[in-house]
């Protein structure tokens, strides 16, 4: 099944569909946003912004699109798994071209080398005046724990952090490890923005260690936020 979906003409095909749906769900939901004002600030006032949401909520995440990209271009940071390179078509389908990045297995020093390519282009998009999505559970796992990668970059470029919790109903949750919410069109959906969050430029291995706990924390609380307004509305 691996190999399958690896084929080019598949992950084109997967990417479509995704791209298409994705767009159905970002036109068709009554998505309603919330602390939005202090999102859009810091979207007209800083050089480089950072956005962070949970791998689970790709299938709704193009709402931020219209939002992130009022002021400045978009990318993505995205595995080069099989699974990542059909959304980073989709996303590119949607305007938002990728970077291709993931955590390297130790001993893998062509991977590692890659890993910090990726990142050197992340940091540059940001200090350029760029946003960079971010999952920071994936592309494994486990759920809604939070990755310290988007952070170094944080702490490197000085650049502000967005968090956004996601939610729409009516909706599935797939059997996925990172339980992905695949939700109806012509439902209902909600943004929770929270921000902005930076990492000090003398942040050690430690403070960077009990912030991505805190921002963990805070993603987490606003993604069940957006669940109980969708839940009831």
């Amino acid at each position: 099944m691996k190999k399958f979906i690896r084929r080019p003409a598949v992950q084109a095909f997967l990417g479509w569909v995704l791209a298409g749906y994705m767009s159905l769900i970002r036109h068709s939901v009554r998505w309603r946003h919330e602390n939005l004002d202090g999102a859009k600030a810091v979207l007209r006032g800083e050089p480089g912004v950072i956005a962070l949401l949970w791998h689970g909520r790709i299938p709704v995440a193009l709402t931020v699109a219209p939002i992130l990209t009022q002021a400045k271009l978009g990318r993505c940071l995205v595995s080069p798994s099989a699974d990542g390179e059909f959304f980073a078509q989709a996303m590119a389908h949607n305007g938002f071209p990728s970077i291709r990045a993931s955590s390297a297995k130790k001993g893998d020093s062509a991977k590692a080398r890659a890993v910090v390519a990726a990142f050197r282009e992340a940091m540059a998009w940001v200090k350029g005046g760029g946003v960079l999505i971010v999952t920071p559970d994936g592309p494994r796992g486990p759920n809604e724990v939070m990755a310290p990668g988007a952070l170094q970059i944080a702490k490197r470029t000085g650049a502000p952090v967005l968090l956004v919790g996601l939610a729409a109903s009516p909706a599935k949750r797939l059997g996925s490890w990172d339980t992905a919410m695949v939700a109806s069109p012509f439902g209902k959906g909600s943004a929770i923005w929270e921000g902005p969050y930076y990492v000090p430029a003398d942040a050690d291995d430690a403070a960077i260690e009990a912030l991505t706990a805190d921002w963990a924390s805070k993603l987490s609380a606003a993604t069940r936020q957006a669940e109980s307004r969708v839940a009831a509305d």
